[in-house]
């Protein structure tokens, strides 16, 4: 299994829904709101992941569900530090599996991933994404 620390490219937006009465918090709705970013496909914002449509769908024809739609935003920050950038469509990555899946969460919810995901991960931009072995 890898630790993964995926490039935080923004912070949860004000229409994210929350239940912050346990940790980590459960989000059933979620809002990503961009400050910047580097242009990696898989991002996070604790205790959320998203990963943009061609990641989703490269994960999907590999037999892996857990995607939702969320809500993108840009905030001022980033509409002056880039004011040109499209963002691509970016989906929500709810990751609900144990260590015996290719995707679960450690008990501080970082992401986990085995080979086989980080494989399939490396085939796409993951330039600012720190990768660890992890150790139960």
């Amino acid at each position: 299994m890898y630790i993964l620390y995926p490039e935080v490219a923004g912070q949860l937006g004000t229409k994210t829904t929350l239940d912050r009465n346990v940790h980590p918090p459960i989000v059933s709705k979620l809002h990503y709101q961009f400050d910047g970013w580097l242009g990696d496909y898989l991002l996070e914002c604790f205790p959320c992941f998203i990963c943009t449509e061609k990641l989703m769908e490269y994960l999907k024809s590999s037999d892996l569900t857990g995607f939702a739609d969320c809500e993108i935003s840009k905030s001022e920050q980033f509409t002056d530090l880039y004011p040109d950038r499209i963002l691509p469509v970016f989906y929500w990555l709810v990751v609900n599996g144990d260590a015996n899946n290719d995707f679960s969460l450690s008990p501080n919810a970082s992401l986990l991933v085995s080979e086989n995901a980080l494989n399939s991960l490396k085939k796409f931009q993951t330039t600012n994404c720190e990768i660890e072995n992890y150790f139960n």
